[in-house]
């Protein structure tokens, strides 16, 4: 009997298949969700970051200088803690409770380079935290910046141990809503904040020194002491005069004659003043040479130095032409600032086309002119890198929040996301990762060899991490470089060997 076309029919479709007008369609099966399995993580990349961890003796560095933070010598340490933290930001966690979610991940957290507190319990022992513990953890890194120095590939380590370190000094609000929250404070912007000040060695990318001040502190008080504190931290084999760049923030003659009386130079953008205009004002017009990558912008130096400020003390100039369409009616315009009176009056009432936007560094690095001075102003934009250290902490990291109303804890959340920065920038200077398109930022490091998936089986007593066919081949490149590098003499003459790490990397828990 033929079938026809639309009529309905009396075969019924196989097993699988949908009758549809004019063709056979297979049809979804229905998938069952079941138990999970503890093999499996999504955090396999937690390996690479327990080797260079292990490498390093990350944990044994910090617990030397912090110290016991327990009566009892059972359960973690405080560097465990530190760790802990640092290592559940790297997953993405921002918050205590995100240590909750990472313990969660049978597989992931064996393969993590510590066993992770859960959130109760971390808060609990962060408060335990007092000023000498604080401290001890700069001394523990700068102990980990000596090894540092000893894994790193030759010509890395010749290029910091040849130039002169430049330090960066600045600090960034972090907004919270907490009314209970204590050692936070309004802004001049009217958001309630702490303040992280940091210190950070531009060459490598690790913050050397931090304080968390509440968000109306004015932060030239403390820098001082942070800028000794960031120079404790630095390897002896660093013994070059540092360099040190910082925003108008801190501009002060005081500040000046600390960093002088440390050894260093320093160049300081200086707040807009009359004196300032005056001086620029005098410049005549043939001094100004081109700045360096940087299209429409000229450069001059003056002999204008502020009262009180060391010998040798001069103001490098730049200006940045700026069309008359391009300026802001609005009287809050942070451009309009930086124009001269006179000629923003003028590109306002429409008889000047253009105008100039000028910014003025107060430095004490000598300099010859024309290219001295372009030289200087070029390498004092670079103090960005601070600027990318701190949203590397905020968005990388977990410091866009401060998770808990008692300021210590804050604190140690703080230096956690700070130590997360330490292990990322060390991951891939000891790798070679950060050699072909710079140096990661960590949402693209979490992407490529962190949270990649994975799964943690026994074979004949053998631990194996094995990862999916589609994911990158890059964590077991990274592996085979952190286990195969070798070390030189690091701290008071230790000597390791190249190697695998067989200490911690070869027991899989039962449930596993």
């Amino acid at each position: 009997m033929d079938t026809i076309r639309g009529a309905a029919s009396s075969r019924k479709p196989a097993a699988g298949l949908s009758r549809v007008p004019g063709r056979v369609r297979r049809r979804r099966e229905r998938v069952r969700i079941g138990t999970p399995d503890p093999t499996v993580t999504g955090s396999a990349g937690l390996v690479a970051v327990a080797e260079v961890v292990d490498r390093l003796d990350l944990v044994g560095a910090l617990d030397g200088g912090i110290g016991p933070i327990k009566q009892r010598d059972r359960g973690l340490s405080g560097a465990e803690l530190v760790v802990g933290m640092a290592t559940s930001q790297l997953e993405g966690e921002s918050s205590l409770a995100g240590l909750d979610r990472s313990r969660a991940d049978a597989a992931g957290a064996w393969l993590a380079p510590v066993p992770f507190a859960p959130s109760g319990t971390a808060a609990r022992l962060a408060g335990r935290f007092g000023p000498v513990q604080l401290a001890g953890i700069e001394v523990g890194l700068a102990e980990v910046a000596e090894r540092m120095m000893g894994f790193l590939p030759a010509q890395r380590r010749a290029e910091l141990v040849a130039h002169r370190p430049t330090l960066d000094c600045d600090s960034a609000d972090v907004e919270v809503y907490g009314r209970q929250k204590r050692g936070v404070a309004y802004t001049h912007d009217g958001k309630r904040a702490g303040r992280p000040l940091l210190v950070s060695w531009a060459r490598t990318g690790l913050t050397l020194a931090a304080q968390l001040l509440a968000g109306n502190q004015d932060p030239r008080p403390f820098v001082t002491a942070l800028m000794r504190r960031a120079l404790a931290v630095l390897p002896d084999a660093v013994c070059a005069p540092p360099l040190f760049r910082c925003d108008s923030g801190f501009f002060s003659a005081g500040f000046m004659r600390a960093m002088v009386a440390a050894g260093g130079d320093f160049a300081i953008a200086a707040p807009r003043s009359q004196a300032l205009w005056r001086a620029y004002a005098a410049i005549p017009e043939d001094r100004w040479v081109d700045a360096r990558d940087m299209r429409g912008a000229q450069v001059a130096a003056c002999d204008y130095a502020p009262a009180g400020a060391p010998a040798g003390t001069y103001t490098i100039v730049r200006r940045v032409k700026v069309r008359a369409d391009e300026v802001s009616t609005d009287p809050r315009s942070r451009r309009r600032r930086t124009i001269p009176t006179g000629q923003l009056q003028l590109m306002l009432d429409g008889v000047a086309d253009h105008g100039w936007a000028v910014s003025f560094l107060v430095t004490n690095i000598p300099a010859d002119e024309p290219d001295g001075i372009v030289a200087v102003e070029w390498w004092f934009r670079g103090r960005a890198d601070v600027e990318t250290r701190i949203k590397e902490h905020k968005l990388g990291a977990g410091l866009r929040h401060l998770p808990s109303a008692d300021p210590t804890i804050n604190r140690v959340w703080m230096w956690a996301a700070i130590l997360a920065g330490w292990i990322s920038a060390l991951l891939q200077a000891i790798t070679g990762y950060d050699q072909h398109t710079g140096r990661a930022h960590a949402a693209r490091l979490r992407r490529d060899l962190l949270l990649v998936p994975g799964r943690l089986v026994r074979h004949a007593g053998q631990p194996i991490l094995s990862r999916q066919r589609s994911s990158t081949a890059l964590l077991t490149d990274v592996g085979q470089k952190v286990r195969s590098s070798q070390v030189m003499v690091i701290g008071m003459g230790l000597v390791i060997s190249g190697g695998p790490l067989a200490s911690s990397f070869m027991k899989v828990p039962r449930c596993l």
